[in-house]
């Protein structure tokens, strides 16, 4: 290992896990184990390549220093530059650090090259491998991760060809493995194995093969025999068996080796030459699991496990389904006997083997399959569920699904469950057939961490969607098993997709449609937009390391019918690759609905439509907007007792950003108005310019700008750090504006005009757009401070109406039903009404008024209760002739700021 890579990694080992040096740095003990968490970890002090737990029996962790620290073995040709001396100094450090090499052995095989993508129009160093004339092969070794699926290149056709180490002379080998990768070829000839470098499981190397059989018969030597070690994937197996078969015809002698996989991820020779797993131990059990995969049949390979292993009763698989092996002791002696006495010039093996055939018996017990991946649990709730793919020996796909502990403890739970997950999957075994099957398998089982929402994970700080997961800047893609391996994370969400489609190749991502929603909308799209992107950091801004905001606003995107707003955000919904969507009615959804919708995303808005609907005296009210003043502060809107013999409660934290969309303004407290930015939109300026723009941004295709939201929370280091630089700026610029006073109002207002800044990270954003922005959130900033000090313009409506009425009669009230000088007013509204259609006066709908009726501020709503009426008592006085009015009527009772008294 190179002495600065050497001390790097001895450093951070120490830091994370608490290691001890001993032996004068020669070995490191007394570590804490990721996986166990006891203190058994250990490794070589010289060369700590590999980190390992001491607990063999409990749990035997083994981490590749690769894989607890990958940042450092990626930008090889920025730590070791070229020098005249050495031009190759990063592909030798790459051969030696990274892939784990003795340069002395394989300095001279490659040359240090360079690759550049003229799409990407990102390049890095390679390390080129010759085929042939105008041939070769290259890795790319400057963090490959940024080319997407492309790690190495080829040029020119390599079809029939491999590639071998150059002092490998094959003709003489008496043996010969083949393998896919170049780095395979060499690990294995750092252990003596003569190895050849297929370059693809796909690719026969017919005409290498045919060349070493020319020259092995002009030597007049026999062919080498063939071992066929592809990758232990499904493709590797597939063409291993399918390669090994073509060159028996051929007529090469030939078997297959399958590298053992350790953990879940994926192996390769490479892999296990780092791990010091290919002794020769190692090599007789590789080609043992490479027999398994060859048997032709199910007996033979029972026979092969049986020979192994020496069980007498044991399950196995076989062509995707499962099997169950019993063999008679008393019949086997009895038939080992016979066999002996037949054949005298046998040996024990092979008297046992041949006996074995007729006293063992092979039962199938499955029509499939099914395996157990992992284990995944949900914290939150104590659920928790066993992952499997049934596999089946036809062409149809495998289907993978949950299994909970009750299904697969007992067989007949375990054939019901199967059946109802995997169409025609049939057991028919014992439970204790299924529990000796499972209970291998679940030897050290892996564990994955789920969510149970779709978004940003602040304890993990990772971002996890249905196919995609992002974290620090890194995209990751689902794997065969249907979690992310992010680093030494696994993690997946159970919390469905929530309907996103997410568009990963970023090349196509437009920016056209920035133009159009400033032509159709002009600067409160901008806002809008800016919103949009900060509810993509929602959590960050509100928690976040270095951020700690601790809120973020709501957005009221509200006006006239036919203003755009629904065009507007779904538009918006489709830079988050939802189509087709706007938001839900909190008025139609009970209070579970409501609160699974709140809590089923993180880091996106949750979109209340149509809120302010209700009737009069009608079961349907209009939601109670005072639900969400504590998601301000990414606080739970709910809680829910959990369902066990405790009393133990669920309440999620509020992980998103809230936007309102409806015709009318939102009634609410005070403390709730605080906390929005209000964006109106009306008709004025609408023109055929900006209904063709608003027409486009509805039919352009969510697949061509659904890389806005993984563009941006790529980003996310650059945007967050714009955000705190640009947020105080703004906010010490609204302190100073004598009509801003309320320091939430400014707080909200400057978090939305640092994010429009932060816009330019994602789009390019025209000046012009961003000023205009800037100006219109000052602008909102004034507006909604004005606008939490008075009424509502329906309330400020009805106590005009209220003045201009009552001040026509100087000696009585006429509406105020409060008696003696209390300070009160006590309204009927039936009555207001009666007597303003009697006068011809236009009163707002009483449905209207009796939902805006309790914010009046000007002069203070106090009750809803009846009153000993003053009017009526008076009129019942003045007219005793006439009907008596009832002596008490149910009033709306203000609190009387003006002075005026009661009669």
């Amino acid at each position: 290992m190179n002495p600065s890579l050497h001390s790097e990694v001895t450093g951070r080992l120490l830091r994370d896990y608490a290691f001890k040096s001993k032996r004068g740095g020669e070995k490191l003990e007394d570590g804490k184990c990721p996986a166990c968490g006891k203190k058994t970890l250990w490794a070589f002090g010289n060369a700590p390549w590999v980190v390992r737990c001491n607990r063999l029996n409990h749990c035997g962790a083994e981490l590749h220093i690769k894989d607890l620290y990958p940042d450092l073995f990626e930008s090889w040709s920025d730590r070791f530059q070229s020098t005249p001396e050495n031009p190759k100094a990063a592909a030798d450090a790459y051969m030696r650090d990274s892939r784990g090499f003795d340069l002395a052995k394989v300095r001279d095989w490659y040359a240090q090259e360079s690759y550049y993508s003229h799409e990407l129009r990102i390049g890095s160093a390679t390390v080129r491998f010759s085929l042939g004339a105008g041939v070769y092969w290259e890795r790319i070794i400057d963090q490959a991760h940024r080319f997407g699926s492309r790690k190495a290149t080829f040029q020119g056709s390599y079809s029939g060809m491999w590639w071998q180490p150059p002092v490998l002379q094959t003709s003489s080998a008496d043996e010969l493995w083949i393998v896919e990768g170049v780095f395979d070829a060499i690990a294995l000839w750092h252990h003596d194995v003569p190895a050849v470098a297929a370059l693809s499981c796909v690719n026969y190397p017919g005409t290498a093969l045919a060349a070493l059989a020319e020259q092995c018969a002009a030597a007049g030597r026999a062919r080498p025999k063939l071992v066929w070690a592809l990758d232990a994937d499904p493709a590797g197996t597939r063409y291993g068996k399918q390669w090994l078969k073509r060159s028996r015809e051929a007529g090469w002698e030939a078997s297959i080796a399958l590298p053992k996989q350790i953990g879940a991820k994926k192996r390769d020779w490479n892999d296990l030459h780092q791990l010091g797993k290919l002794s020769a131990q190692d090599l007789d059990e590789y080609r043992y699991l490479g027999a398994l995969v060859a048997a032709p049949s199910a007996a033979e390979k029972a026979r092969l496990i049986y020979g192994r292993t020496g069980m007498s009763q044991f399950p196995f698989d076989f062509d995707s389904k499962l099997y169950w092996f019993k063999v008679d002791l008393e019949a086997l002696n009895r038939e080992m006997d016979a066999v002996r006495s037949a054949h005298s010039d046998m040996d024990e093996p092979e008297i046992r083997d041949e006996a074995m055939l007729k006293a063992g018996v092979v039962t199938n017990i499955a029509t499939c399959l099914p395996t157990v991946l992992y284990y995944q649990a949900n914290a939150a709730t104590d659920e928790a569920w066993y992952y499997f793919r049934v596999a089946f020996p036809h062409e149809s796909e495998p289907v993978k699904n949950t299994f909970t502990s009750s299904q697969i403890a007992s067989a007949p739970e375990f054939k019901k469950r199967l059946l109802a997950v995997a169409p025609g999957a049939f057991y028919t075994g014992t439970g204790g057939q299924l529990d000796a099957y499972l209970k291998e398998q679940m030897h050290r089982i892996k564990s994955v961490q789920t969510i149970d929402f779709v978004g940003y994970s602040k304890e993990h700080g990772c971002y996890v969607y249905a196919d995609v997961a992002v974290k620090d800047g890194k995209l990751y893609t689902l794997n065969d098993e249907d979690f992310f391996d992010v680093g030494r994370l696994s993690i997946k969400t159970i919390g469905g997709s929530a309907g996103l489609s997410l568009n990963t190749d970023l090349k196509g991502f437009r920016h056209d449609w920035l133009e159009l929603i400033w032509r159709a909308f002009g600067a409160k799209a901008i806002v809008a937009l800016a919103f949009w992107l900060g509810s993509l950091f929602a959590e960050q801004i509100r928690e976040g390391e270095g951020v700690k905001q601790k809120s973020f606003p709501f957005l009221e995107v509200v006006g006239e019918p036919g203003a755009g707003k629904s065009t507007l955000i779904e538009f918006l919904w489709k830079l988050c690759g939802r189509r087709d969507y706007e938001g839900f009615d909190p008025s139609k959804s009970s209070l579970a609905a409501r609160a699974r919708n709140f809590a089923q995303v993180s880091n996106l808005p949750v979109v209340l439509i149509e809120g302010d609907r209700g009737e009069d005296g009608a079961k349907v009210k209009g939601f109670d907007w005072n639900e969400l003043k504590t998601a301000y502060n990414g606080r739970s809107t709910r809680a829910r007792g959990v369902k066990n013999a405790g009393n133990e409660t669920y309440e999620p934290p509020f992980r998103g950003a809230v936007v309102i969309s409806q015709n009318a303004e939102v009634n609410a407290s005070e403390a709730v108005l605080q906390r929005i930015v209000h964006l109106y939109f009306d008709r004025a300026g609408q023109n055929p310019d900006t209904f063709a723009a608003a027409r486009a941004l509805e039919q352009m295709p969510v697949e061509d700008v659904s890389g806005f939201l993984l563009t941006a929370i790529l980003k996310e280091r650059e945007i967050l750090a714009s955000f705190v630089e640009r947020m105080p700026v703004y906010q010490d610029h609204l302190v100073k504006n004598p009509d801003v006073k309320h320091q939430r109002l400014v707080k909200n207002h400057a978090q939305v005009m640092a994010l429009v800044d932060c816009l330019g990270h994602v789009v390019p954003l025209p000046k012009e757009y961003r000023d205009a922005a800037i100006k219109q959130l000052a602008t909102m900033a004034v507006e909604r401070q004005q606008a939490i000090g008075a009424d509502h313009p329906l309330v400020q409506e009805f106590w005009e109406l209220y003045d201009h009425i009552e001040s026509a009669e100087e000696d009585h009230a006429v509406l105020n039903h409060a008696r003696g000088d209390g300070g009160t007013i006590a309204i009927s509204l039936r009555h207001f009404e009666q007597v303003a259609n009697d006068r011809r006066l236009n009163m707002p709908p009483l449905t209207d008024l009796k939902r805006v009726l309790r914010t009046s501020r000007h002069r203070k709503f106090m009750e809803l209760r009846v009153v000993n009426s003053a009017i009526n008592a008076r009129h019942n006085a003045e007219y005793p002739a006439a009907p008596k009015r009832p002596t008490t009527v149910k009033c709306w009772v203000f609190e009387d700021r003006s002075g005026n008294k009661g009669a």
